[in-house]
């Protein structure tokens, strides 16, 4: 299934997509038989991001390539750091270069929506654990990024978490294309089976330190090919079977 969330009369909606009609749906978080099922085109409602994450946490240096072109050495286990709630925005919404920063990156990448609460689970028990996935652009305002890990100012800025256009449920995540394109040039290209570190691997790894509930959001780590966006460009990012995330850097 395709979820999205969308507007449409005022009111925020979960759907799910079929081609160019939306469903509504209840929440897919929680069960709910009393929703009434509308139906839209797709072109006539304005796609959110397809989820509210409570928290964001965010893989760095996961692609080989990636960790080669920043200069780090492989990493024995995950560089997480995290994204406030307040980045987050949908496709075809702007991102707004801060004045503070004169450097401003895209960073393509793969996120994990968790489906439902979970502790200290296992690798083998952590897909069960997940909804589906969706595109990311982790936004960095790399010049403000310092090299000691610690980096929740530079990607913690409010729009600098474009996620959409929609969840999708049976996605497989061993393995797509997943591709960054600048003014329609592509800048990142790779595929989700050159992770260091695999979603479920993830899942399992960051359940043990704390509880994932549902609605979080997981990035994976971007590929190499980083470089700047200036106020003007049109950033997409593309995952096989994810569909085109668009954004606007204002």
């Amino acid at each position: 299934m395709k979820i999205c969330r969308f507007l449409a009369d005022d009111k925020v909606h979960y759907g799910s997509i079929e081609g160019e009609a939306v469903t509504v749906i209840g929440s897919p978080f929680c069960k709910d038989d009393t929703v009434d099922k509308g139906h839209y085109k797709l072109s006539d409602i304005k796609l959110l991001a397809p989820v509210k994450p409570g928290k964001i946490l965010c893989i760095g240096l996961n692609y080989r390539d990636h960790v080669q072109e920043s200069g780090y050495d492989i990493p024995k286990t995950p560089v997480v750091f995290m994204k406030p709630s307040t980045a987050v925005i949908g496709h075809e919404c702007d991102i707004v270069y801060p004045s503070m920063s004169s450097r401003v990156d895209y960073e393509a990448e793969l996120a994990v929506v968790i489906g439902k609460r979970c502790h200290a689970v296992s690798e083998e028990e952590a897909p069960s654990c997940i909804l589906g996935y969706t595109c990311a652009n982790d936004v960095s305002a790399r010049d403000l990024q310092p090299h000691d890990g610690q980096w929740i100012i530079a990607k913690g800025f409010d729009t600098f978490l474009p996620l959409g256009p929609y969840i999708d449920t049976d996605f497989d995540s061993s393995s797509g294309h997943i591709e960054c394109r600048l003014n329609g040039d592509v800048k990142q290209s790779s595929d989700i089976r050159h992770l260091i570190f695999t979603p479920g691997f993830l899942v399992s790894y960051l359940s043990s330190v704390m509880t994932l509930e549902p609605g979080d959001v997981i990035i994976t780590g971007t590929p190499g090919g980083i470089s700047p966006m200036k106020p003007g460009d049109t950033v997409e990012v593309e995952i096989d079977g994810l569909g085109v995330l668009r954004n606007h850097v204002v």
